[in-house]
């Protein structure tokens, strides 16, 4: 595995490897790394003769400049994860190799971008895809890789894909949970003993909101899950959607869609948690 800080050094290896007709994968992270991302990265390999995990704390997709500085960064444990799952590359540049002068690029995928996480983080969504298709267009995968825990992410790339000439797919992983149910996320190690306790109740709640939608309508699934998270201890809810899954729109009865998810956001703490659960697919 060879770790690389410039786009220039990059597509160098990276064309050479295209002219022998190597398939190429592509998994965006930002670090501080994972099972979870390893899960993608191991699909990646499986899938592509040669695999680039970028690791990249953004600084345009931060609304929050304190959430920005407290982004954990961990590129020494993050290269050695990356060995083991066998990733060939690692693209690590600086802020200046990537935005050597503003990005002023402006995406928008209404609906898509304007509800749940856009709602709450303006300019959130923006930045994703203002480094994201950078990425694309320096790496030029055959196969990009994004997992299922940032929903709505998911839903604005593969929008943003189909509406700019990228030649490539997106491949959506599903969540990837600890033993006990917590979705794994870098600001997991933001929470203290505590609140990892606490933290618990969200998938907890979703997962008991499943069985308990078979019985009852969506309106009050909902209610079931907003009481739920508002009444555990150390717990604040910023939002809970139940929504189409591939227009993200806000759906009244469970017949109005074949594919809904209930999109959930929650304070732990200073520490926002997102998860999302399936109830029809």
């Amino acid at each position: 595995m060879k770790l690389i800080q410039t786009i220039q050094e990059l597509r160098t290896e990276l064309d050479a490897l295209r002219k022998e007709g190597k398939t190429i994968g592509l998994v965006p992270t930002m670090g501080a790394l994972h099972a979870g991302h390893a899960s993608l990265v191991k699909r990646a390999v499986a899938e592509n003769d040669v695999v680039v995990v970028s690791d990249f704390v953004n600084p345009t997709q931060f609304n929050d400049k304190n959430d920005l500085l407290k982004y954990p960064r961990t590129l020494d444990a993050d290269c050695k994860l990356l060995e083991e799952c066998g990733a060939s590359f690692v693209f690590a540049p600086s802020v200046e190799e990537i935005y050597p002068e503003p990005d002023t690029r402006q995406f928008s995928y209404a609906p898509l971008d304007t509800v749940m996480e856009g709602k709450f983080r303006p300019g959130h969504f923006n930045g994703v895809c203002q480094i994201v298709s950078k990425l694309f267009l320096i790496v030029e995968p055959t196969r990009a890789y994004f997992g299922e825990k940032d929903f709505q992410q998911l839903a604005i790339i593969r929008e943003m894909v189909r509406k700019y000439p990228f030649n490539l797919e997106i491949v959506g992983c599903p969540i990837v949970r600890e033993a006990d149910g917590l979705a794994l996320s870098s600001r997991n190690a933001r929470l203290s003993d505590e609140q990892r306790i606490q933290a618990l109740q969200i998938s907890k709640t979703l997962f008991a909101s499943v069985e308990y939608a078979q019985t009852h309508t969506l309106a009050e699934t909902k209610a079931f899950v907003e009481s739920a998270i508002s009444n555990s201890e150390g717990l604040r809810l910023e939002y809970f959607e139940i929504v189409d899954g591939n227009s993200l729109q806000t759906v009244c009865d469970w017949k109005d869609s074949s594919y809904i998810v209930g999109c959930i956001t929650v304070f732990c703490g200073e520490v926002r948690l997102i998860d999302n659960i399936k109830y029809k697919e």
